[in-house]
C-alpha cells in the first residue's frame, strides 16, 4: 500500500520536487479562500496570463450590470467550501476516490497518464475483469498503491461540431456518473482530472464549462453527502481557463455573482447541467376548462335517479354521438407547441435556400463562393476553441516573421489596437490555414474587451488577395466575441476596389462588423484616432502616403519616421 513520505512543505498546494509524498486536502487551497485569486499568477513565466484575462478582475464597459436578472448560480458558501483546485499530479492526493479518463475497453495504454504506474499492476488486472465501460458511464475499482481508496473510471465522448450537443451531454453524464458512484460507495471526497482528452478532440474551454456547471448542479442537490470535489489540472492553459470560469458558476461574493450574470453563456443546461434541446421538450399547457367541465359532469350525474346504472356500451355510444363533450375538457391550446420544431426547420431551410441564391449572385460578381450553412453561436464557439487550441500547440514563427498582423499600442480612447499590413499578405507564398491559426492566437488577448484594427492598404492593391468566402470563414472562426467587441476598423489609403469589396462584405457576409470601417486617406487623419507613438509603421507606408497626397501638409523625419504638419 502507498505510504506517506516525510513531511514536506508545499507552495500554495502545489507539489514539491519530491513528487512522491502524499498530499492531503488541508494542503490544497479551497476555492473559497480569498488568497486563491493570485495563487498561480507568477507560476509559469512562459505562459502569458494576458491571453486569458480574468473577466471578474475588472468590469468592462456595459457588462457590469445584471439588468435586474436573477443569478442562475447564486453565492453558496457551503458549496464553495467543498470545492478545491489542484495544479499537479492527482495520483498523489489523499482522497476517497480519483477519476481515470479512459476508453471503452479500460485499457492501460488509454488511461490517464501515470495512473497505472503509480497504482501498480493490480489495477490493470481488475480493469480487465469489468467488461469495459460505455461512453458517459463510470465504473469503480480499488486504488491499490495509490493514497486514494478507490479509482473511478469513466469514458469521455469523442467530439465533432456536428454532434456538439450529444458530446456535451455525454461529457456531463461522465462527471455526474462519477459523483453518483462516489455516493453509492459511501465515499465523500473525489479528485477529478480533465475527462475531455485531447485525443478525442474536445475543445478545452467549452468542456470546462460543462464540467464546472455539472459539478455545481450536483452539489446543489447532494452537498450533504460530499465533503470535497477537487478539480485537478496539469497545464497552465487549463489553470487559466478554470480560474476564469469558476467564478461564473461558484461565485464567492455578491460582486462575482453580479458580474457572472452578464458573463455566463446563454445555455447553462438544465437542473443537472445538461444542454437543453428544445425539440425534446414536452410542451403541455394546463386545462383551463377542467373545473368547469367537472362541474357540469357532476351536475349531470346528480340528475340521474338514485340506483340507476348506465350500461358501459350506452355511455360509449353517447360519447360517440356527442363528440362535443371533449370540448368541455380540452382547451384548443392544449396540444399547441411553443414553437413547432418542424416548422422551425422548414423556416431554416427556406432561409438557407434564399441565402444560397444571394451567394451564387455574389460568386457571379467575382467575390468568391459564400456558400456553406450559417453557424450557430455554439458552433462558432466550438470552432474558435478548436482553432485556438491547435494554434497554441504549433510553432507559427514563420507567419510572425512576415509581419502581416502584429500588436500596436492603444487608440485615443485607450482601446488596444491590432495592426494589419495588406502589402505583406503574399498570397502565393502563404499557407492560409496556418495564417488563420496565427490570427486566432494573436487576436485572442484583444477580443476579450473593446479593441480597434488599423489596416494599412498602402501598395496592397498590387497583391492578390483571398476572396470573400475566405473572409467569411475567418470571421466565423474569430467568433462572435470578436464581432461584438470590435470598435472600428481604420483603413488607410483605401482604393476603389477595396471599397467595393467591403461593400460586398456588408451585403453578403455581415452588415454589422463591416459597417464599422472608417476610411482615412492620410496618416495625419489616422493619427486623430490612433496616436503616432502607438503605431509601428512600415517605411513604405510613409512613402506611399507622400506619393498619394503629394506631400501636402506633411513632413516626414527620415530618421524617426515621425510625421509633422507643414508649418
Amino acid at each position: 500500500m502507498y505510504r506517506p513520505g516525510a513531511a514536506t512543505t508545499t507552495r500554495g498546494g502545489l507539489p514539491t520536487d519530491s513528487g512522491d509524498s502524499v498530499v492531503t486536502l488541508d494542503q490544497v487551497p479551497r476555492w473559497s479562500d480569498a488568497e486563491y485569486r493570485n495563487l498561480y499568477e507568477n507560476e509559469d513565466p512562459a505562459f502569458q496570463n494576458s491571453h486569458f484575462p480574468d473577466p471578474l478582475a475588472s468590469v468592462s464597459e456595459g457588462s457590469s450590470s445584471g439588468n435586474g436578472m436573477v443569478s442562475r448560480f447564486p453565492v453558496d458558501y457551503e458549496i464553495n467550501s467543498k470545492l478545491y483546485l489542484w495544479r499537479g499530479n492527482p495520483w498523489n492526493l489523499e482522497v476517497d476516490a480519483v477519476v481515470n479518463s479512459t476508453n471503452e475497453n479500460l485499457d492501460e495504454a488509454h488511461g490517464s497518464p501515470g495512473l497505472h504506474a503509480a497504482a501498480g499492476p493490480g489495477l490493470a488486472e481488475e480493469c480487465a475483469t469489468l467488461g469495459g465501460c460505455r461512453t458517459g458511464m463510470a465504473k469503480v475499482t480499488n486504488a491499490y498503491d495509490l493514497p486514494a481508496r478507490r479509482v473511478i473510471h469513466t469514458v469521455g465522448p469523442k467530439y465533432a461540431v456536428k454532434y456538439h450537443t450529444a458530446a456535451e451531454n455525454a461529457l456531463s453524464h461522465c462527471y455526474r456518473s462519477c459523483l453518483e458512484l462516489l455516493i453509492e460507495n459511501g465515499l465523500q471526497s473525489i479528485a477529478m482530472g480533465c475527462i475531455y482528452t485531447e485525443a478525442k478532440n474536445y475543445p478545452r474551454e467549452p468542456a470546462a464549462h460543462v464540467a464546472i456547471r455539472t459539478v455545481r448542479r450536483f452539489l446543489e442537490k447532494q452537498k450533504d453527502k460530499i465533503q470535497a470535489v477537487v478539480f485537478c489540472i496539469e497545464t497552465a492553459s487549463d489553470t487559466e481557463i478554470y480560474k476564469r470560469l469558476l467564478p461564473l458558476y461558484f461565485p464567492r461574493d455578491k460582486l462575482e455573482e453580479e458580474v457572472a450574470i452578464s458573463k455566463l453563456p446563454a445555455d447553462v443546461g438544465d437542473e443537472n447541467g445538461e444542454t437543453v434541446i428544445d425539440e425534446r421538450k414536452i410542451r403541455i399547457k394546463p386545462l383551463p376548462n377542467v373545473k368547469k367541465a367537472g362541474l357540469r359532469f357532476s351536475q349531470a350525474s346528480a340528475d340521474l335517479p338514485a340506483g340507476d346504472i348506465i350500461p358501459v356500451s350506452d355511455v360509449a355510444l353517447t360519447r360517440r354521438r356527442n363528440s362535443s363533450y371533449l370540448d368541455a375538457y380540452l382547451d384548443p391550446a392544449f396540444m399547441s407547441l411553443i414553437k413547432d420544431p418542424d416548422q422551425r426547420r422548414k423556416e431554416r431551410w427556406e432561409k438557407a435556400a434564399q441565402a444560397r441564391n444571394s451567394w451564387n449572385f455574389a460568386k457571379m460578381l467575382g467575390y468568391g463562393d459564400l456558400g456553406g450553412p450559417p453557424l450557430s453561436a455554439a458552433e462558432e464557439y466550438s470552432l474558435h476553441s478548436r482553432y485556438l487550441a491547435k494554434a497554441n500547440s504549433l510553432n507559427l514563427s514563420e507567419i510572425a516573421e512576415m509581419k502581416i498582423i502584429y500588436r500596436g499600442g492603444v487608440d485615443s480612447k485607450g482601446r488596444p489596437v491590432m495592426v494589419v499590413v495588406g502589402a505583406h499578405f503574399l498570397l502565393r507564398c502563404l499557407d492560409l490555414e496556418r495564417f488563420v491559426l496565427y490570427a486566432v492566437k494573436e487576436f485572442e488577448p484583444l477580443i476579450q474587451k473593446p479593441y480597434s484594427i488599423v489596416y494599412f492598404h498602402s501598395a496592397a492593391s498590387l497583391q492578390a488577395r483571398p476572396d470573400l468566402g475566405w473572409m467569411k470563414r475567418l470571421q466565423q472562426i474569430l467568433g462572435r466575441k470578436h464581432q461584438h467587441n470590435l470598435h472600428a476598423i481604420y483603413v488607410l489609403h483605401p482604393t476603389f476596389g477595396l471599397k467595393s469589396a467591403i461593400l460586398a462584405l456588408q451585403m453578403f457576409v455581415d452588415d454589422v462588423v463591416w459597417k464599422k470601417v472608417i476610411y482615412v486617406d492620410r496618416l495625419l487623419q489616422l493619427f486623430k484616432y490612433v496616436p503616432r507613438e502607438q503605431l509601428t509603421i512600415p517605411d513604405f507606408v510613409f512613402q506611399h502616403d507622400l506619393e498619394v497626397n503629394g506631400g501636402k501638409g506633411l513632413i516626414v523625419d527620415p530618421r524617426t519616421k515621425y510625421v509633422y504638419r507643414r508649418p
